[in-house]
């Protein structure tokens, strides 16, 4: 029995291994970053957004692109969900998110390739107007909880389910 259900496990771990493995891979690039329309308060607060946006993005290609898959993501702007506004009790900056024309925003040129040759490209601008009105799928403390809903489903839309960009 003992040798039975380690033997389950060994191969338990072996698959998640080779679905690591597996994964595809995604390189972001911010291109001048210091331009973009929003994407914090301060310089340790938009860097570590920054790193936040791309980390997500690399998240999304392991869990979906296969593993010979390669994205290339140039971010071109960021104008993040909300207003910086100053808050009065404490003196420093919050985010405010009323959702009228601050919605999330940004913009993206990729390519997705495999074995050398190019699968999908583009650029376009994502948005998510909607995106006070979304079911969470984020806890409210993570900051950039919109930007990740809105990543996620244009991830999906362009390389899950394959759809094209709007024109």
């Amino acid at each position: 029995m003992r040798q039975t259900a380690r033997a389950l496990i060994l191969c338990g771990i072996a698959a998640a291994a080779g679905s690591v493995l597996a994964a595809g891979a995604v390189n972001v690039n911010f291109v001048n970053a210091t331009a973009f329309s929003d994407t914090g308060v301060n310089t340790w607060d938009k860097q570590a957004n920054l790193d936040t946006i791309a980390k997500h993005l690399q998240s999304l290609g392991q869990r979906y692109l296969g593993g010979d898959q390669v994205l290339k993501v140039d971010v071109l702007d960021v104008d993040l969900a909300g207003e910086n506004r100053i808050s009065r009790r404490r003196g420093n900056e919050l985010r405010i998110a009323r959702g009228g024309a601050d919605w999330p925003r940004m913009t993206l040129r990729y390519s997705l390739e495999a074995n050398g040759a190019v699968l999908q490209s583009g650029e376009e601008t994502i948005k998510d107007m909607d995106y006070l009105h979304h079911v969470a799928k984020y806890g409210s403390s993570d900051p950039l909880r919109h930007e990740k809903q809105m990543l996620d489903d244009w991830f999906k839309a362009r390389f899950v389910e394959h759809q094209p960009a709007e024109k």
